[in-house]
């Protein structure tokens, strides 16, 4: 049968189209930018369309050849690049009216543990907490053979979001800082999230139940983070409870970041969502669907670490400390041009430059670095922003080598300091991926 996967090509989507496929299935994924996803599976067939804003008709050539919908769309908070009423409610309730025009009688959809009302979860959490929720309702009353899935704290090979952020926080060296350490979550293996997908989607599957997707066994935020550490193979290290406030700021921090285009798991929404915990019926998937789910130390057993995972989660907060050192560091270089120009000019007309040539450079020299400096702030500007950074550094070399060359053996090492800041640009760069 054909399946179409909303979010195809997420932590989860990833994982349901992998199981789906390796179940005999054909696959049509959908997601707001499927370039990369479609190059590294071109065995799907990929469609690029917004849940938050598709439209009824657009939905509609999609399903002509579907027997089942699996939406694995969702998001964090509200933000420039997402809107939870949109992605969780609205969006949800035109698929599954094109699916009621296109007769596709099977939507499968993945919601979260815990999700009721009146959870008192701080404004973020709540709003959060309340378009799940929604969805839930109007999936109900929409008249298909649906399936609610309501996954916990969904962990996996791969790394992305919140799994990533308690990877990173499980490699840092000396102290291991967790907020709400002492609050219960329940696991479970994106593997077995994808295996309960697959069963949902089988026209023999009963319709209309919600099943959460955990293990019975509750474990604290602490004993995840240092179960991971033991697992990336690091040697033991103290935990610091960091008070709710000071994680409140950070998260404020990581809030005011996705104006600029960042999509940090360190939200308040996150946090307001680990305090009330997650938990959720754990005997749920083996009395539904037959899958007895994976432990955390069972799942971490049966994905062993090698060294690209001890990478990843040691340069997990090495990316946005780069990111911010190149943005301080070029930034400040083109204040200072402007506040020194007499100063900086005369570094050139000593070598036997014009003077005004010598100041349009130092301006001009000023106005790109302070925009590389900016620009890399921005995460749509930030790829061109550090390629932009490696040129210019090349650019002055070649151009001090020509004018100044003496420079190269001044004591202070104007020259030998710019080879490296350049590498720390393609560093970032490296890094930069979001997926």
């Amino acid at each position: 049968m054909r399946v179409l996967v909303i979010g195809a090509y997420g932590l989860i989507g990833g994982y349901v189209v992998a199981r789906l496929l390796a179940e005999g299935h054909a696959v049509t994924g959908v997601g707001r930018d499927v370039a990369t996803a479609a190059r590294s599976l071109p065995q799907v067939r990929w469609a690029r369309l917004d849940m938050a804003t598709a439209a009824v008709e657009d939905w509609r050539p999609l399903l002509a050849d579907v027997q089942a919908v699996v939406n694995c769309a969702g998001a964090l908070q509200d933000g420039p690049r997402d809107d939870l009423a949109a992605v969780h409610r609205d969006g949800v309730a035109r698929l599954a009216a094109a699916c009621v025009q296109a007769g596709v009688r099977r939507l499968v959809h993945i919601s979260a543990a815990g999700v009721a009302a009146d959870r008192g979860l701080g404004a973020q959490g709540n709003r959060f907490n309340d378009t799940k929720l929604a969805t839930e309702t109007l999936l109900r009353a929409s008249g298909l053979d649906w399936i609610i899935l309501r996954p916990g704290l969904v962990l996996a090979p791969a790394a992305y979001g919140g799994s990533a952020l308690l990877r990173g926080l499980a490699a840092l060296p000396g102290v291991l800082p967790v907020v709400h350490a002492g609050a219960t979550v329940q696991v479970v293996a994106a593997t077995d999230v994808a295996l309960a997908v697959a069963k949902a989607v089988l026209p023999d599957a009963a319709p209309g139940r919600s099943i959460d997707l955990v293990h019975d066994e509750a474990v604290t935020l602490a004993d995840v983070v240092l179960s991971l550490r033991c697992w990336l193979g690091l040697p033991p290290a103290p935990l610091w409870h960091v008070p709710a406030g000071i994680a409140r700021l950070a998260a404020r921090g990581a809030d005011a970041l996705a104006w600029a285009g960042w999509r940090s798991p360190l939200r308040t929404a996150t946090l307001d969502q680990l305090r009330g915990g997650i938990a959720g019926d754990g005997r749920a998937m083996e009395r539904e669907l037959a899958i007895r789910p994976l432990s955390l130390l069972d799942m971490l057993a049966a994905y062993p670490a090698g060294v690209q995972e001890r990478w990843f989660a040691k340069s997990y907060f090495l990316k946005p400390a780069m990111l911010a050192m190149l943005a301080l560091f070029w930034t400040l270089s083109g204040v200072v041009g402007f506040c020194r120009v007499p100063e900086a000019t005369a570094v050139l007309t000593m070598a036997g430059m014009a003077q005004m040539p010598a100041t349009l450079f130092v301006l001009l020299g000023s106005a790109i670095d302070l925009a590389l400096g900016v620009g890399v702030v921005f995460r749509r500007w930030a790829k061109g922003a550090l390629l932009g950074m490696v040129a210019v550094s090349g650019a002055y070399m070649l151009g001090g080598t020509v004018w100044r060359p003496d420079l190269w053996l001044d004591p202070m090492g104007p020259f030998l300091k710019t080879p490296p800041a350049a590498m720390l640009a393609l560093a970032a760069l490296s890094l930069l991926d979001e997926r």
